[in-house]
């Protein structure tokens, strides 16, 4: 569902936004197909600093865009991780690999995350000072992404196809290597929800006939 422009500041919306109420924001998003609608509401409230900014981006989530592209910041393991528009959104069932890897890191970790989109796994074990951090991604704009958040982290964050980019000092040096690739057969990718597949990069999603391409190039190459 596609709203108008609406001028600023919207009649839908009180003039203050801490204190707007939510009704008429959980109304527009559940005309829009929004399963969450309460919850979503919640975090374009507080996400938007003023009432023009909270229409903008009631507007765009109503239109179909992902939340976590629109407020910019996705929620994981506790932490928000910028997620730009376009880049793979970081999946709460992802969590799961994040707490493996931390259960398995020795102290002074060399860590590999492939595939890192965003940097969501990187950045939370980052979050326990491994020695070093490296992450990879084929998509630019992935990369430009998480050197935002794993930079200032002390990690390190390479442009290229797997292993090919990573530091050719790193091999057998590797403690933890983590990859969420892509796993969705290509077959299924038109069946995905609209977020994901009208919004997401085709290569952070499609892993080949049987979704499994992908991670059979990260298990060979490790």
């Amino acid at each position: 569902m596609s709203l108008p422009p609406s001028p600023s500041p919207s009649p839908l919306f009180s003039s203050s936004v801490p204190a707007a109420d939510p009704a008429p924001v959980v109304a527009i998003l559940r005309r829009a197909g929004c399963v969450f609608a309460e919850d979503e509401a919640h975090i374009l409230l507080s996400s938007a600093r003023d009432t023009a900014e909270l229409t903008a981006m009631v507007e765009r989530r109503a239109a179909g865009l992902p939340l976590e592209h629109v407020v910019g910041w996705a929620e994981f393991c506790g932490r928000r991780v910028t997620v730009d528009p376009g880049v793979f959104v970081p999946r709460r069932r992802t969590e799961f690999l994040a707490r493996q890897a931390l259960a398995l890191m020795p102290p002074d970790a060399v860590v590999v995350d492939l595939c890192c989109g965003s940097g969501a796994v990187a950045a939370v074990l980052a979050d326990r000072r491994p020695a070093l951090l490296h992450a990879a991604d084929l998509d630019p704009a992935a990369v430009r992404c998480a050197r935002r958040t794993l930079v200032p982290l002390g990690g390190a964050v390479h442009e290229g196809d797997l292993y090919e980019p990573l530091p050719a000092e790193l091999a057998g040096r590797v403690d933890i290597l983590v990859a969420n690739g892509p796993y969705v057969p290509t077959g299924d990718v038109p069946l995905l929800p609209p977020e994901a597949r009208d919004h997401e990069r085709r290569m952070a999603l499609d892993g080949g006939a049987d979704g499994l391409d992908v991670l059979r190039r990260v298990a060979a190459g490790a």
